[in-house]
């Protein structure tokens, strides 16, 4: 594999942290890295220094001549003055970039419900972040660096990044680097991971599972990780061998080796135990919503929706935005008045609500960490042991020294922790979290679901974080945006196919309406233009063309839309053969891939070239 870019005795202090020590290091084509590590010990550091976005005190970053590196930061930098269009495209003409199947493939995976000629300082956070990866993703960089690429992405939008990715890798030379605590990501695009701690990088072959393996063996045999952070290590390490990413082919690494190291890790939960627990605190009622349906202006949210929590269920939401997750759980949480039906509540029910903001410190800014804990209560039972304030707090991890720091100088990811200990340390028995992962890393995410798999009561979760949501409950329900709340049997993969359908169908449907559009305004001015994943425009009659070359160039139009249509099919079809493929080999049946591979390339060809003749028939009816 041929050299990209890499690092040569990199290191960088900030004031007196070293937070990278002659690290060395290097991307090669192919490469699909992950980079992993606790909050604040340099993964985003890394990344920068690597695409020359900042200068190491000492060492230096190494890049082959002709290599293009694009890179997503965590914050907003697109200009608000263009339009959605322009942030993307620039000025290019739609022709110019409908015709390149991969940025519209980008452009249908991100922006189908962004206004394509909106302001982009019109835009809210989630939807510019859609609009700068979807311009990364149109360029043609042979290196990309994404910083965080799932935040303020649905469940939905993190399975497309992650399909769209892998098949971009699997055709193109070039290299990947992506820094994300969603762990589901990690383990379905990554060959390999970077873990960042302690000022250096240990490189580990695949992807999360097989990071968790490799880092639970070399803690093991090197026994210089103390035992709490080693057995929630374990921990993790069990579920992924016994929990739905066991059940495909994903995990990486050796079972026999997985059995050995977890052979004395019980089950996460013990349900039936918590159960009782539960019962014993709730009684038979928790809360039920009967028959309700909420109006809010012109939308109807919910329509006739009825859901009933039972004591110790552990329920977890996905949807798509806007569909009204966050305005679940305020109803559940009685924040909100239904327009009709009702809410029944369970007499000893005590409520907690986790929301995606953490404006709830701010009345104890200046108070130190374990003082806030104290103030609620000094001992704690925590799955049937008795933890102080200091061991509640150190669990979710803030160290001994960190315990003293005034809320106000917290970072976001510790503020977020803190905030859910302070919920738990109240003791309610029905717990909602949404979006609970929003800057955790993957430590602290594995330490919160310790946490909340000893924690007895009723649990409802909304995330994006599929991980989260399958390890943590046993079992989800789903809001798709038709005012209904459907069952997921399925989980999130069940989930995944309903919204595939949905969109097949409005696709369909859109089509037919546009086809009927088309052929009216062709009857009144001689003239169409399909939509093929570029921005609709209507082509007005043009001159210098006659008549004949007019009706000609209209039939060409008619016969190349539907070998468009018949060829899209094929190129679906062999996609689905290759996922298919990839997923019983492990990748191994080279020659099968290369077949395939080969057949989607003279297929893509065709495709081009039709593209090419519909742009040449439709300019002569400009």
């Amino acid at each position: 594999m041929a050299h990209l870019l890499g690092a040569e005795n990199l290191s960088i202090s900030f004031g007196t942290r070293t937070i990278l020590d002659g690290v060395s290091l290097g991307l090669e084509e192919g490469d699909r890295i992950g980079v992993v590590g606790r909050n604040g010990d340099g993964k985003s550091t890394l990344m920068r220094l690597l695409a020359e976005r900042q200068t190491p005190d000492d060492g230096r970053v190494t890049r082959r001549r002709d290599v293009t590196v694009g890179y997503l930061d965590q914050s907003d930098v697109l200009d608000g003055d263009l339009t959605v269009g322009q942030a993307i495209v620039g000025d290019a003409a739609d022709y110019e970039w409908a015709s390149n199947a991969r940025i519209r493939d980008v452009m249908s995976g991100l922006i189908q419900e962004v206004d394509w000629n909106a302001s982009v300082s019109s835009l809210s956070g989630g939807q510019k972040r859609r609009v700068a990866l979807a311009k990364l993703l149109t360029a043609d960089d042979d290196v990309v660096m994404l910083d965080e690429p799932t935040n303020h992405l649905d469940v939905e939008g993190v399975a497309w990044l992650a399909q769209h990715l892998k098949s971009r890798w699997r055709s193109d030379a070039g290299g990947l680097l992506v820094v994300t605590h969603d762990r589901w990501f990690l383990d379905e695009i990554c060959t390999r991971t970077w873990e960042v701690h302690d000022a250096v990088i240990d490189p580990f072959d695949g992807g999360y599972a097989a990071y968790v393996l490799a880092r639970a063996e070399r803690d093991r045999m090197a026994n210089v990780i103390e035992n709490k952070r080693q057995q929630l290590v374990k921990k993790e390490l069990a579920w992924l061998r016994r929990g739905a990413p066991a059940r495909t082919a994903k995990p990486k690494f050796r079972i026999e080796a997985a059995n050995t190291l977890i052979a004395d890790v019980p089950e996460p939960r013990d349900t039936l135990s918590l159960n009782k627990m539960a019962t014993a605190r709730l009684g038979k009622d928790v809360l039920d919503l009967e028959e309700v349906s909420l109006t809010l202006g012109d939308t109807e949210l919910f329509r006739n929706i009825t859901l009933r929590l039972a004591p110790g269920e552990r329920l977890g939401l996905v949807g798509v935005n806007g569909a009204g997750k966050t305005t679940l759980l305020r109803l559940l949480n009685g924040e909100m008045e239904p327009t009709k039906g009702r809410l029944k509540r369970g007499k000893t029910v005590q409520t907690a609500v986790l929301t995606q903001e953490v404006k709830e410190l701010d009345e104890v800014a200046d108070l130190r960490v374990i003082e806030v804990i104290e103030n609620e209560k000094r001992v704690f039972n925590v799955g049937g042991r008795e933890l102080s304030a200091g061991q509640l707090v150190e669990q979710l991890g803030f160290s001994a020294q960190r315990q003293w720091t005034p809320v106000k100088e917290l970072s976001g990811g510790e503020r977020r922790r803190l905030q859910l200990l302070r919920l738990l340390v109240g003791e309610p028995n029905v717990l909602m979290l949404d979006e609970p992962t929003n800057d955790l890393d993957t430590d602290t995410l594995a330490a919160v679901e310790d946490v909340l798999d000893g924690w007895p009561g009723t649990l409802v979760v909304v995330s994006h974080d599929r991980y989260l949501l399958e390890r943590v409950t046993d079992h989800q329900m789903a809001l798709l945006g038709d005012g209904k709340l459907r069952g997921l049997p399925g989980g999130v993969d069940q989930y995944l196919e309903l919204r595939g359908e949905a969109l097949a169908a409005n696709s369909s449907a859109s089509t037919a309406a546009r086809g009927s559009s088309q052929a009216a305004r062709a009857a009144a001015a001689g003239s169409t233009r399909p939509g093929s994943g570029a921005v609709a425009t209507a082509v007005a009659a043009g001159s210098g063309v006659s008549e004949a070359e007019k009706r000609i160039a209209k039939k060409d139009l008619t016969r190349i839309d539907r070998q468009m249509t018949k060829l899209k099919v094929q190129i679906d079809k062999v996609n689905t053969q290759m996922s298919a493929a990839t997923e019983q080999t492990g990748g191994a049946d080279f020659e099968q891939l290369a077949e395939l591979n080969k057949k989607l390339q003279t297929l893509a060809a065709e495709q081009d070239d039709l593209e090419m003749q519909w742009l040449e028939a439709s300019e002569k009816l400009e």
